[in-house]
């Protein structure tokens, strides 16, 4: 166990307020430092979507911010933070939103990020930045925020429950052999595949022998980009766009053998769980928003364009650089796709059941 410094924290605040994906790195960082400082409070400032998801961790107090509500959430923000008083505030976002709910929480030492990646006024509600990130990727910066108040962790670790209903419910609905979880959608539409291609890697999977799921949530877009796919795809797949909440898509990802998405939440949710994730990239970088724990497996299409677009060497790219364009995904092949995934069953020793054989009329 890491050496606590000699003022060790006994009330921690988190700020980290959305989104999925970025929500799962920071489990990773806090669990870190619950594993250092068993005996702190830690208190968590989270968004209602995503306190569905980990709102059961052990050991946290968690604070909903409705950010619906508008001004009423930091009325009820101030309210529930009203005669506390923390050691340490990791403020973990710089949207501006977060930046605000910052001013509502009570806290000695206020750390943010580093000067250089300070926007939306962030530098403005904290007293301390944390250093120059160590690594590229979001979650190697949330990693430094742990190592400001003495916490060295090693490799991110993830310890989210699972309710007894989510498992009755797999076991009721997910198939007993070995899937393939496809999650087609993005938060914006520009950042996903043609409904086509991912037919194409269905089929593919089907060949190798897998089931294949396609998830999605609630949203009519994702029901019908599922619904498309399910329809161009030449075998069957199992659709459960809409039909799940957010604990049973986790043990849906735990379950599978691999996931293939674009960069979204459940990319990182699988990676809470171990389940090699196959990231499909043309908008954010990689390197920086990827599957943390499998990047080697990202199709990326992005480091190319965006070198050409800035006319710039890959090392040379700024951080946090995106790409826009309605066509920029078409840059991933299927071919490539096809690759990654036997270069992933073959570095994981995933379990491969029988290839498809076809039928005689």
């Amino acid at each position: 166990m890491p050496t606590p410094p000699v003022n060790t924290p006994n009330s921690i605040c988190v700020l980290r307020l959305s989104a999925i994906g970025d929500v799962c790195h920071a489990v990773s960082t806090v669990q870190a430092i619950q594993r250092t400082y068993p005996k702190a409070k830690i208190t968590w400032v989270i968004g209602k979507v995503e306190e569905k998801l980990i709102g059961d961790l052990p050991g946290i107090e968690f604070v909903v911010f409705d950010k619906s509500l508008g001004w009423k959430a930091y009325r009820q923000l101030r309210q529930s933070m009203k005669n506390r008083r923390f050691d340490v505030l990791l403020h973990m976002q710089l949207a501006f939103r977060a930046n605000l709910a910052a001013f509502f929480i009570p806290a000695k030492t206020k750390i943010g990020f580093a000067k250089s990646r300070s926007k939306e006024l962030h530098s403005l509600f904290v007293n301390q930045h944390i250093s120059d990130s160590r690594g590229f990727h979001v979650l190697d910066g949330f990693r430094d925020f742990a190592r400001a108040i003495g916490v060295d962790e090693g490799l991110p670790e993830w310890d989210i429950p699972i309710p007894h209903e989510a498992k009755a419910w797999a076991t009721n609905f997910l198939p007993k052999e070995p899937f393939v979880v496809i999650s087609p959608a993005a938060s914006k539409a520009e950042r996903n595949w043609a409904t086509e291609r991912y037919a194409a890697i269905s089929d593919y999977c089907h060949e190798l022998g897998y089931q294949v799921l396609l998830t999605g949530g609630p949203t009519s877009f994702e029901k019908h980009l599922c619904a498309d796919i399910s329809k161009a795809s030449r075998a069957y797949t199992i659709n459960l766009a809409g039909q799940t909440d957010l604990k049973q898509l986790l043990l849906t990802l735990q379950k599978a053998q691999l996931v293939i998405a674009p960069d979204s939440g459940p990319a990182h949710m699988a990676v809470t769980q171990n389940t090699p994730v196959i990231g499909l990239y043309a908008h954010s970088n990689p390197n920086r928003t990827g599957p943390y724990l499998y990047q080697r497996f990202t199709a990326d299409a992005y480091t190319a364009l965006a070198c050409k677009e800035l006319g710039v060497e890959r090392q040379q790219i700024p951080w946090g650089y995106r790409l826009k364009g309605d066509n920029l995904m078409s840059a991933i092949s299927v071919e490539q796709v096809k690759s990654l995934i036997d270069q992933a069953i073959d570095f994981y020793g995933l379990e491969q059941p029988a290839a498809e054989q076809s039928n005689p009329e």
